[in-house]
């Protein structure tokens, strides 16, 4: 008997910590496979839309198309006998008919013709959309016997077959335009990655790394927070994000160099821009698009915003200086040791004259400091986007490497500046890859488009319905916790907001809370989850720059999101405490 216990007790127990993390493609792999999964167990379902204006952060007057909360319905099948009907009546009213812009002969043309092969399609073509005459006739036109699913081929293209979910990787890649997700974020990326591997290239920013940690006295602890708090500050005042993927790119041998982790580096770039975007008391692309749709005056409720950033901002920063500390005094500590070994042994093994910060140098990273001001005054003054930061960053890499020609940098030449955009664009081009791949998910579901019958619409009307009667800080909770699992789906601040916020609004009125906490509870949850989600697409730019694959990240995050939460409860009870208007 002790003898088996014994034997049981020296049997070696599984480190679960040792578990290797599945790849970042696997995993959005099987997010898309749950997700499709998921459009045969819940049917399809859309909203009306109507285009509303109201005043930005500027005081000038803008539009957004939003949906209309009481115009949800699920996806069926025409009832054609119950349509002809109510177009047989149409066409005996002239002034129905002006009014919707419908031709009288055009319709009676059409009424002749066999009513059970009619489709939407058809109705179309005579100016009656599914909106014009669900609003004249509610549900009366549709065979509400069976509600229909939108479910993806296994596959298929949207030109051939319609888009199945095995070829969510191109379809993911090519949605958007170039000034958005996935083409314009890709472009970016690749673009950024070859600026940066002429930048490696000259040597410059190793030497500038040595030379900073050769004149470090001690003060790099504060110099973190310090960091956090200013990329916080991005995300607050303008909705930094995609702007972070380069900073990302420096800081990340930079802190490694001092001790710590590629994810410290991530977290005081990119986490902390999504800090200061969740408290945000003026982000034109968060809070004055969700405050104009819910009807309340753009940018109100600043001091209380502002009180919360400076609160949320210094709880977030220390969060990361205990895990920073954790990292610095047992590196091996670290999810990401062995990973980091890249970056470690890049500065180990450095020659004496490569570790030699020489005049040209200082030029390359003062060019640098320069375009990097001239990016943020683009953004903040210009409204500088995607494009436009594209070409600042291939500018900042030509001058570099003009640069290290002249003065003889690496022995840099035109073809070796070649070679090394060259080689900075493989480098990033799984991370574009990755882009892609997470858009996908989006498209399985459906697409965030409110007037398109969606699996996704379906699951926000659900969730929405789920919240009336409840107590006053309940529903104010759930509304945090839907906007941020919503989140996980769409990371578009300004689309996100068009989506939920015509819901939330009224839904606050409700269950006796001001729209001003709906605001609140969308952006906390719509900026502390961004750092978390592989849906976005800024987020996994920064992870594929730091080399972090989306698991290990994952990882670390999960725990920092149940710390981001308890604040966001925190802040709305506050809220509530107070009767933020």
């Amino acid at each position: 008997m002790s003898s088996n216990k014994n034997t049981q007790n020296t049997r070696p127990r599984r480190d679960f910590t040792k578990l290797k993390t599945p790849h970042t493609y696997a995993i959005i792999f099987f997010v898309v496979v749950a997700c499709w999964i998921l459009t045969f167990l819940i049917p399809a379902g859309k909203f009306s839309t109507h285009t509303i204006e109201y005043l930005d952060s500027d005081g000038q007057t803008s539009t957004r198309t939003v949906l209309m909360a009481d115009t949800f319905r699920y996806s069926y099948n025409l009832d054609t006998e119950a349509v002809r009907q109510h177009l047989t009546d149409m066409s005996r009213d002239a002034a129905l008919m002006e009014e919707l812009g419908v031709d009288s002969e055009a319709l009676n043309a059409f009424l002749a013709t066999d009513s059970s092969s009619w489709t939407q399609e058809d109705l179309n073509g005579l100016g009656l959309t599914d909106d014009v005459l669900y609003s004249q006739y509610g549900e009366s036109i549709y065979d509400t016997s069976e509600k229909l699913h939108k479910i993806a081929g296994v596959w298929g293209t949207e030109d051939f077959g319609g888009f199945g979910f095995l070829n969510y990787v191109f379809e993911g890649l090519v949605t958007g335009d170039r000034s958005g997700s996935a083409v314009g974020i890709c472009a970016l990326i690749l673009v950024v990655g070859g600026s940066f591997g002429i930048i490696m290239k000259t040597g410059a920013i190793d030497a500038g790394i040595y030379a900073c940690i050769q004149r470090s006295t001690g003060h790099g602890r504060l110099g973190l927070a310090r960091i956090f708090m200013l990329f916080s500050l991005g995300g607050a005042t303008f909705g930094m994000a995609e702007e972070c993927i380069p900073f990302s790119m420096i800081m990340v041998p930079f802190v490694i160099a001092l001790g710590y982790d590629s994810i410290v580096a991530v977290v005081v770039t990119y986490v902390a821009s999504q800090v200061g975007n969740a408290a945000s008391w003026m982000s034109p692309f968060s809070v004055a698009v969700a405050q104009g749709i819910a009807g309340i005056p753009v940018l109100s409720g600043a001091g209380f915003r502002l009180g919360l950033w400076v609160v949320i901002t210094l709880a977030s920063a220390a969060y990361m200086m205990v895990y920073a500390e954790r990292v610095r005094k047992n590196p091996s500590r670290s999810v990401m040791y062995e990973s980091d070994a890249l970056f470690r042994d890049r500065l180990n093994t450095v020659s004496d004259e490569t570790r030699e910060f020489n005049l040209g140098h200082k030029l390359i990273l003062l060019e640098m400091l320069a375009v990097l001001i001239w990016i943020i005054w683009g953004v903040t003054q210009k409204g500088y986007y995607i494009p436009e930061i594209a070409s600042q960053f291939f500018v900042m890499g030509f001058a570099a490497g003009v640069t290290a020609i002249l003065f003889q940098l690496n022995g840099m030449t035109i073809n070796s500046m070649a070679s090394a955009f060259q080689g900075g664009v493989a480098d990033l081009a799984g991370t574009a890859v990755v882009v892609g791949m997470a858009k996908g998910i989006l498209l399985v579901l459906g697409g965030s488009d409110a007037n398109t019958y969606s699996t996704l619409n379906t699951i926000l009307y659900g969730i929405s319905t789920a919240l009336h009667g409840v107590p006053a800080f309940i529903g104010a909770e759930f509304m945090y916790l839907f906007q941020s699992c919503f989140n996980l789906f769409v990371t578009s601040n300004s689309g996100q907001a068009a989506l939920t916020m015509p819901i939330m609004a009224p839904l606050a009125d409700l269950v006796g809370v001001s729209r001003q906490i709906a605001v609140l509870a969308f952006q906390l949850g719509a900026g502390f989850v961004d750092a978390f989600t592989p849906v976005s697409a800024s987020l996994i730019g920064v992870l594929g720059v730091a080399r972090i694959e989306w698991g290990k990240w994952a990882r670390f995050q999960i725990k920092m999101q149940g710390f981001f939460f308890i604040l966001g409860t925190a802040a709305i009870a506050v809220a509530i405490a107070v009767n933020l208007q």
